[in-house]
């Protein structure tokens, strides 16, 4: 049913409409499997195909009677189909159609994800190889280090998302799976054939062993892999939001016509899906933590799972499905700043050269405890002090200039040279 429900619409495939036609298909399926069998009429089977229905006001209705929605869907349905409707649930437990019917939505939502994913995985590459040589600050600690290019950003992204696309790949692949086993499991009352005909015909494989209900284990591992793509989600736009920050503001969101950023400060431009973003990922690992309690159920099953899956699953689709789209819009339009990473790059006056002036002294023979006094010697005064910059430092000091030449050092300054294996790290990632 994928074909029916687009990106946009993630939020219909856990609406009760759909849920319903989904758990009525099951049914039919598994009297059709033992129709096949010869242990159901054709002419009920007829039937039940021709008048099966369910009205979603009506199954809230009669579920107010019976505390059980199973039955209240039963019910509806066998007022629609009258006495063939024996045949209907026959040998089945609700946890048959409960969780072969939530591994199909959980299904049908992953590739909606998958799809939203690969577009982001798309646009990131894009801006990798549009900044594959725009050279910028790299950071630890919050702190200036070493020069890196703006691409690379993306690109670590870009690899990441490969890695996200690949667990969900495999969760969805773990969580398609189908039950028609019965009260404990023991297909009692039905062969294990009719199961394997019903998964066929949804698109799922049958679990090879199940208690009451599908293991919770492969559920956990969809939830984590929505976390863990919700984490990443995360990454990117924390990222952002320090970049947009007025003393870096090397990039931002992209601010619309009449857009407005405060109610009190009218010059205010807040990285607000960024923080949307961040914000919204808390919820995906939340919802993780209470799939992974949904494991351990009492004996062959409790309800315990149940009335947290209600919520968990569901939202963490939606959710997820919503910032994979605002994460898409965010990169595609993101605003670039390079002569802002140009200023940001000089801003310590050459002081992130620092290890290739310690290098390149070991290399004339001085071990490293004397090469660094020297260059920190050097780097100092220029922390201090606005007017230097550590290529004149260096030549002034005279401590270094007894090993390197003012040709040697100012190569030493190229930045060209330090990004010289840029290239290489795209062969492996954006480029592969």
């Amino acid at each position: 049913m994928i074909e029916r429900y687009t990106r946009k619409e993630m939020g219909a495939i856990w609406q009760d409409q759909f849920k319903y036609e989904t758990w009525l298909k099951i049914e039919i399926l598994a009297v059709e499997a033992r129709a096949l069998r010869g242990e159901v009429p054709e002419e009920d089977l007829k039937v039940i195909k021709e008048k099966a229905a369910f009205e979603v006001e009506r199954v809230n209705e009669i579920e107010l009677t019976t505390n059980h929605d199973v039955i209240a869907f039963l019910t509806n349905v066998a007022e629609h189909v009258g006495a063939p409707s024996r045949h209907i649930h026959y040998g089945m437990t609700s946890s048959d159609i409960l969780d072969t019917a939530l591994s199909y939505q959980m299904k049908t939502a992953g590739e909606l994800l998958l799809r939203s994913m690969k577009e982001l995985l798309g646009e990131l590459r894009i801006k990798a190889l549009e900044y594959k040589n725009t050279v910028c600050i790299g950071r630890t600690h919050g702190i200036h280090a070493e020069l890196t290019t703006f691409g690379l950003k993306f690109a670590l992204w870009y690899e990441e998302m490969k890695r996200n696309i690949t667990r969900m790949e495999n969760a969805v692949e773990s969580v398609s799976v189908g039950q028609i086993s019965g009260a404990v499991g023991t297909f009692d009352y039905l062969d294990p054939w009719v199961e394997e005909y019903v998964c066929k015909q949804m698109g799922l494989k049958p679990d090879p062993i199940t208690t009451q209900v599908i293991q919770r284990d492969r559920h956990a591992e969809f939830m984590s892999a929505i976390a863990i793509t919700g984490a990443t989600l995360e990454k990117i736009a924390t990222e952002i939001r320090h970049l947009q920050r007025t003393e870096v503001l090397e990039a931002e969101e992209y601010f619309s016509k009449g857009q407005k950023g405060s109610s009190a400060m009218p010059h205010k431009r807040n990285p607000i899906i960024s923080e949307r973003i961040c914000g919204m990922a808390r919820l995906l690992r939340s919802n993780l933590i209470a799939s992974i309690e949904n494991i351990a159920l009492w004996h062959e099953r409790d309800i315990s799972h149940s009335s947290v899956e209600r919520v968990a699953v569901p939202d963490s689709c939606i959710t997820l499905d919503y910032i994979l789209d605002k994460s898409v819009k965010l990169i595609r339009n993101l605003l670039v700043y390079p002569e802002n990473m140009t200023k940001n790059v000089n801003l310590t006056r050459g002081l992130v050269y620092s290890q290739k002036v310690l290098l390149a002294l070991t290399k004339k023979g001085i071990s490293r405890e004397e090469a660094y006094s020297i260059v920190q010697s050097a780097a100092m005064p220029v922390w201090r002090d606005t007017d230097k910059n550590m290529l004149s430092q260096l030549k002034a000091d005279g401590l270094a200039t007894k090993y390197l030449s003012d040709t040697e050092l100012e190569a030493i300054f190229n930045p060209s040279e330090t990004l010289k294996n840029v290239d290489e790290i795209y062969k492996r990632t954006v480029s592969a």
